[in-house]
């Protein structure tokens, strides 16, 4: 099973503690990730705007939030 499995079996726990750091622990994987494809879709040339029509967001939204941040490395062992 993986981490994210384990994470998301544990969120719909019955026990609000466990529930809730799984939810926390999910939303900084989401986090994460949404900085990994973005990264990656930039090195692509992919445009603002089509990044935000993929993420469902507007184009400043996406724009406010990851312009101007340093690119993470391609790997995931960072």
């Amino acid at each position: 099973m993986t981490q994210a499995t384990e994470l998301a079996a544990a969120a719909g726990s019955p026990d609000p503690r466990v529930g809730l750091r799984a939810v926390r622990a999910l939303r900084r994987l989401l986090e994460r990730l949404e900085v990994v494809q973005v990264d990656n879709a930039r090195r692509q040339g992919w445009s603002w705007q089509e990044i935000a029509d993929a993420l469902e967001v507007s184009r400043q939204a996406v724009h406010k939030k990851h312009a101007g941040r340093p690119a993470v490395p391609t790997s995931w062992e960072a």
